[in-house]
């Protein structure tokens, strides 16, 4: 009885040993395919960034109150218009010098002329030590980030802002609040195009796929951008400016995902 236990226990071990290798080996010959998918929505946000910029002297207290009235201005109106204050954010607040700088470089002369007419050597006036760039004025700049959540409202409000105050808007795009509904379709359609791409190149090479050993996945795109380069008013006269038509479009959301399976 004794002999039939120990039997049973090396049969045991030797199974579970078997089973542990088994495990552990890693997978023999792997295939390999790519698979894209695309999914196509409307936009539900607008973008947008203005700045208010004051240059003036060296009373940097004048010029902050300047610009901040103009800026603030600026966001109020763009609160009335039904802006939350969580759309509207601070990018930068920036107090630059201006600096009056000095050509000193040598200047260069001839000297007198020679019997036959010709100049001596060209020679370099001495000068004296450049003084130090003296401070002039200084340049005040307030930029802010403003979410759109009403399309129709987009062009009025970025006339709006300028007719307050703002000397440039740059950077509109369009974009998604949450574009985790068109990642997952598109990611969906990616692995379908994918699994099919499998089958017909197993079949047709004549080996069956095994189990699937790993996803990666890439893509997704950037923000849909107004191309159109009206924005930039580099402080224009836009008081009378009527408001720009703008068109979202379109966004689309491309996945490529790669597949390796092993072969059976």
């Amino acid at each position: 009885m004794v002999g039939v236990v120990a039997i049973v226990i090396v049969a045991l071990s030797a199974w579970s040993w078997v089973a542990a290798v088994s495990r552990s080996t890693p997978p023999g010959a792997t295939f390999s395919v790519s698979g894209q998918g695309k999914a196509v929505g409307v936009p539900d946000v607008a973008q947008f960034t203005f700045s208010v910029t004051t240059e003036g002297g060296k009373d940097v207290g004048a010029l902050q109150e300047e610009n901040n009235t103009k800026m603030n201005a600026a966001i109020e109106f763009v609160k009335q218009q039904g802006v939350e204050a969580k759309d509207i954010e601070t990018l930068g607040y920036d107090i630059q010098p201006r600096y009056q700088s000095y050509d000193c470089r040598p200047v260069p002369y001839y000297g007198e002329t020679t019997a036959m007419g010709a100049p001596e050597a060209i020679r370099v006036r001495a000068v004296q030590p450049c003084p130090p760039a003296d401070i002039v004025g200084y340049t005040v700049m307030q930029t802010v980030q403003v979410k759109v959540r009403d399309f129709s409202k987009t062009g009025d409000i970025i006339a709006g802002v300028t007719a307050k105050g703002a000397n440039n808007v740059s950077g509109l795009n369009f974009t998604t609040d949450d574009p985790t509904g068109l990642q997952n379709e598109a990611r969906g359609k990616a692995i379908q195009n994918a699994k099919q791409q499998a089958e017909m190149m197993a079949k047709q090479g004549g080996f069956r796929l095994g189990r699937l050993i790993s996803v990666n996945e890439g893509g997704y795109p950037g923000p849909y951008y107004y191309e159109k380069a009206a924005l930039g008013m580099g402080g224009a006269d836009v008081a009378s400016a009527p408001a720009p038509s703008i068109e979202p479009g379109s966004q689309q959301v491309n996945v490529t995902v790669n597949l390796v399976y092993e072969i059976r």
